[in-house]
């Protein structure tokens, strides 16, 4: 069984299920698991940094076994050779997120290559359009990881970015961790569903044990969307932007300080001997709302088919089918 939609119709994947390209976390390995399991792995290379790709481009590549593939970046953080470089491996799409996408648009749709634009408000969604994005990714504000300060949540925001950009096929992000968040994902409009939370946990996945046992075992009320992390060491994240993480003890101690964290000179170094003496993790625990539903750490090609077996069991009970 499989649920065509023009997503599946535009890549030639079975599912209409893709993987959210998280930063670090979705490597080669997590990325061409996707790909294998029928949908459609992006691969998380944040900004590009060349060493990174080095090492996961050739893993992606002995591990894809033909199937579609892409790349993601944050806009705020790359520049046009970055665009150039990753052409060259010939992608599937490239997807941008975070940031202005027009300086990179007219050379990834010139290489024949598919653009998938992530927006999270309604000024971003017109200029993904405007840009002539072939899918755009609506994010809502229960995503894990980088977000709107200021958004909606994904089961307001989905249908009217679908309304607003139709014909171009919208996914779903924020939130969604198992076939019923596909499902839902379907029934408000959009051609499917990007998850990261979820496939962050899985065997692929580029995290460390420690992490791994923390998305298992938190809910939904362990995270929260802050800045104070991105601060403390020393990002370069635009302001408009907040991330959704897991519990910290630096979050404890300067929740609602943001201003006097900047502002505070040895507070950076405080949080790196802190990672130093292993008494905080090395990143903060990226974690969407979702993360209730997360149980086990299964092999992510494992994970797209049951997600979609979910998919189709929960639309056949909504609609009597």
């Amino acid at each position: 069984m499989a649920l065509p939609t023009a997503f599946t119709d535009m890549f030639g994947v079975r599912h209409p299920i893709a993987l959210a390209p998280m930063g670090g976390s979705a490597g080669g390995a997590l990325t061409a698991a996707v790909s294998r399991g029928g949908g459609l792995g992006l691969l998380g290379s944040g900004t590009g940094d060349p060493d990174w790709l080095a090492r996961e481009l050739p893993v992606l590549a002995e591990e894809v076994a033909g199937r579609p593939w892409g790349i993601g970046f944050q806009a705020w953080a790359i520049d046009d050779g970055t665009i150039a470089r990753a052409l060259e491996h010939r992608p599937s799409a490239v997807m941008l997120s975070f940031g202005d996408p027009g300086p990179f648009a007219e050379r990834v749709r010139g290489a024949g290559t598919a653009l998938i634009l992530q927006v999270t408000d309604l000024e971003e969604a017109r200029r993904a359009v405007d840009l002539g994005a072939d899918v755009i990714v609506a994010q809502g504000t229960e995503a894990g990881g980088h977000g709107a300060r200021h958004g909606r949540s994904t089961l307001p925001f989905v249908p009217v970015v679908v309304d607003l950009a139709a014909p171009v096929p919208v996914l779903a992000a924020g939130g969604i961790a198992d076939g019923r968040g596909v499902a839902a994902a379907l029934a408000l409009g959009a051609a499917g569903a990007l998850l990261g939370t979820r496939f962050q946990a899985t065997a692929e996945a580029l995290v460390d044990p420690a992490t791994a046992k923390a998305l298992v075992e938190a809910r939904a009320e362990d995270t929260e969307r802050n800045r104070v992390l991105d601060i403390a060491r020393g990002s370069r994240w635009p302001e408009r932007y907040t991330a959704r993480t897991l519990g910290h003890p630096f979050l404890d101690e300067w929740r609602g300080r943001e201003d006097e964290l900047a502002a505070d000179a040895h507070a950076g170094q405080a949080y790196r001997d802190a990672v130093a003496r292993g008494e905080i993790p090395a990143l903060p625990r990226w974690a969407g709302e979702g993360v209730d539903l997360i149980e086990d750490l299964p092999s992510a090609a494992d994970l797209v088919g049951s997600l979609a077996a979910q998919a189709e069991e929960a639309l056949a009970r909504a609609f009597g089918r």
